[in-house]
């Protein structure tokens, strides 16, 4: 996806029975209906990390699905942080976290 004037960046942290239920799969399914790129993670502490890239009203959509209730587990709140696209995602996936990836172990 190349970055246009309308693309954003949508992280959202997912609170509640978010994992080991089916949520990073149900929303890879629900981001790629709606054409977007980046990745869903489970975190250490029990939330979801949801990174995702695309057109700001289908980012906005897809926070709506998230805080639908219609997801697999139970979602308690939603953190969002919106900002500028960064890009190098050509797909969404589930997986870790970006960071993570680049630890080093001692």
């Amino acid at each position: 996806m190349s970055a246009t004037d309308d693309t954003i960046r949508l992280t959202a942290w997912v609170h509640g029975r978010v994992q080991g239920v089916g949520f990073r799969w149900w929303t890879r399914s629900r981001a790629l209906e709606l054409g977007l790129v980046g990745r869903a993670s489970n975190l250490s502490d029990g939330r979801v990390e949801i990174v995702a890239e695309g057109p700001r009203e289908r980012c906005e959509r897809l926070l709506e699905l998230l805080r639908s209730g219609e997801c697999p587990g139970w979602v308690d709140t939603v953190v969002e942080r919106w900002a500028d696209p960064r890009g190098g995602w050509s797909e969404f996936s589930e997986g870790e976290p970006r960071a993570s990836r680049h630890r080093r172990r001692a």
